[in-house]
C-alpha cells in the first residue's frame, strides 16, 4: 500500500507541476516554453530522487508496463500502479481546474499539425524516454546515481524541442488528466497510443542489446 500511496503523491506533483506551469503561463506570463519544458523535467528529477527507492516513481503506465514485460517490475502491481497513477494525474487537475477556472483546456496536449505527424513524435519521444530510463536504471552503480538526473533531462528535452508540434506528452496520464477534467478528448487517442508502442519498441531494443551482454 505504501507503495500505491506513493506512486499516486508522485503522479499527482508531475501533473500538477508540468501542466500547471503550463496553465500559470497562460494566465500570467513569466514561464514560456523553456520554463515549462524545465519546469517538467525538474519535477520528475525530484519525484525520483525522494520516491524512487520506494515505489520506483514511474509516475508514467508505459514505464510500468514496459517494467513488467521486461520481468524488472512485479506484474501484480501493474494495475494497482496503474490505478495510483490516473488517481494521482485526474486529482492534479481537478485541484488545477479549482484554481484557475477560467481556464478551459488546462494543458490538454494538442496536435499543431496533422495528427500523423504528431503521433510519430510521440512514439520517437517516448523511445528515447524508455530506452534512457532501462539503460540507466539497469546499468553501473553510477548509471544508477546520474538515473533521476538524465531522466528528467530528457523529459525536458523532448518538451523543448518537440512541444511546440506535439505536446511531448510521453505519459497517456499527462493527456489523460486534463483531457478528463476539461472534457475535452479531441486527439487524445495519439496520446494514449503513441506513448505505449514507443515504450514497447524500446524495451525490446533494450532486451535486444541486454541479450548481446551474455
Amino acid at each position: 500500500m505504501k507503495k500505491y500511496i506513493v506512486e499516486f503523491v508522485a503522479s499527482f506533483f508531475l501533473i500538477f507541476c508540468a501542466t500547471g506551469a503550463v496553465i500559470i503561463d497562460q494566465q500570467a506570463g513569466g514561464i514560456g516554453h523553456w520554463g515549462g519544458s524545465v519546469a517538467a523535467g525538474m519535477i520528475v528529477t525530484l519525484m525520483i530522487l525522494v520516491f524512487g527507492s520506494i515505489s520506483g516513481a514511474h509516475m508514467n503506465p508505459v514505464v510500468t508496463f514496459v517494467a513488467a514485460g521486461m520481468n524488472l517490475f512485479p506484474k501484480k502491481d501493474v494495475l494497482p500502479y496503474f490505478a495510483a497513477q490516473i488517481a494521482g494525474g485526474i486529482f492534479a487537475s481537478f485541484f488545477l481546474h479549482i484554481l484557475f477556472p477560467e481556464n478551459e483546456l488546462l494543458a490538454c496536449t494538442l496536435p499543431a499539425g496533422n495528427e500523423i505527424q504528431s503521433f510519430v513524435l510521440e512514439i520517437v519521444l517516448t523511445f528515447l524516454l524508455v530506452i534512457v530510463i532501462l539503460f540507466l536504471t539497469q546499468g553501473s552503480e553510477q548509471q544508477k546515481t546520474a538515473a533521476p538526473y538524465a531522466i528528467g533531462t530528457v523529459v525536458a528535452l523532448n518538451i523543448l524541442f518537440a512541444g511546440p508540434i506535439c505536446g511531448a506528452s510521453m505519459n497517456p496520464i499527462r493527456s489523460l488528466s486534463p483531457a478528463v477534467v476539461s472534457n475535452h478528448f479531441e486527439h487524445l487517442w495519439i496520446y494514449l497510443m503513441a506513448p505505449f508502442i514507443g515504450g514497447i519498441l524500446a524495451g525490446l531494443f533494450w532486451k535486444m542489446i541486454d541479450s548481446m551482454k551474455q
